[in-house]
């Protein structure tokens, strides 16, 4: 996965322990947005496998990445695409706002901040 400073990561759901993690950094989240995140994670860890990881790159873009164990056999590399483009559009109001929240929350960006300001 390679987690350079650039990155930050949001939540992730692994599918070989069974677990899930949210950054503690974005415990300002709403309630139902956190558990939205959990729900589409632990979902598609437990149709594709493997572990997802809900990152933020340098410029505040939300990103999807997928690892999975050399010996995952059952790993659905064809559909872990698919499911990902699906989460994508069904998910993408949901997407959308939490990136929003980390330009103007965590990032603090003054042409975010300004662009709220004029749409209130």
């Amino acid at each position: 996965m390679g987690n350079s400073e650039e990155n930050k990561v949001l939540c992730g759901a692994n599918s070989y322990s069974q677990k899930y993690y949210l950054n503690p950094e974005f415990d300002k989240l709403p309630e139902q947005i956190k558990n939205e995140l959990k729900i589409m994670c632990v979902l598609f860890t437990e149709d594709i496998g493997g572990v997802l990881t809900l990152l933020f790159d340098s410029e505040g873009e939300l990103k999807f990445n997928v690892d999975a164990a050399d010996e995952d056999y059952l790993f659905d590399e064809i559909g872990c695409g698919l499911k990902i483009k699906d989460m994508q559009i069904k998910y993408r109001e949901l997407l959308e706002s939490v990136q929003l929240f980390y330009k103007v929350m965590i990032l603090k960006d003054p042409e975010w901040i300004n662009e709220l300001k004029r749409s209130e």
